[in-house]
């Protein structure tokens, strides 16, 4: 029994180091986006006029920046137009912001996927170390 009660101790606290983590994680992508003062374009589908700052804001920027990029270049993209083009730096351009915006959309995903599996060590510890302390 001794070693059920360890176990669920080191599974309790490793759910919690891991919400912690998690929550900070977050907090930090969601602070650093809003310290860029990205503003959603006020004609994105989802959230527009609203500061980038988490999930939904950055998903819906990164999305209209694809809409603005492609109507720019008459919906080439960056490899299908000429090397030559002018517009191909807008293409690459909204094709590098859209890919920064994703990487925070997957860190808040990451983020949010750590806290939810910290709860479940959380819980299964103390369902452990209260089925170890009935057998005791």
């Amino acid at each position: 029994m001794q070693f059920q009660k360890v176990v669920s101790y080191i599974a309790i606290v490793l759910g919690a180091t891991f919400m912690v983590l998690g929550a900070v994680s977050y907090t930090t992508v969601s602070s650093t986006l809003a310290d860029e003062r990205i503003m959603v374009a006020d004609d994105a589908d989802l959230v527009a006029g609203k500061l980038v700052n988490g999930p939904l804001s950055a998903f819906s920027q990164a999305a209209i920046i694809q809409k603005h990029a492609l109507n720019s270049t008459s919906g080439l993209t960056y490899a299908e137009l000429d090397r030559e083009d002018p517009l191909r730096a807008v293409a690459m351009n909204g094709s590098f912001l859209r890919a920064s915006l994703f990487t925070s959309v997957v860190s808040f995903g990451l983020s949010a996927f750590v806290v939810g599996v910290g709860a479940m060590f959380v819980l299964m510890g103390s369902s452990m170390l209260g089925m170890a302390k009935k057998l005791s």
